[in-house]
């Protein structure tokens, strides 16, 4: 899974791959100019979830007693 994730942000041209042929084989990830053009928003994104996490807790709590599992 964790391949196919690396795999996609490549594709997408977030992340650049350098195999290096050595044995056993060696590869390295580094992000693109366009990924690092993510780092500040994705930033934005944990600081929101770490201001709210009490309340998405609590959120949760509410809608798993108001809909239990069969």
């Amino acid at each position: 899974m964790l391949t196919l994730t690396v795999r996609r942000l490549e594709r997408d041209g977030l992340v650049h791959r350098t195999v290096h042929p050595e044995v056993p084989p060696r590869v390295e990830y580094e992000l693109t100019a366009m990924g690092h053009s993510l780092t500040h928003l994705l930033r934005s994104l944990a600081d929101w979830s770490a201001d709210h996490r009490a309340a998405i807790a609590e959120s949760r709590l509410r809608w798993d007693a108001a809909n239990p599992l069969p």
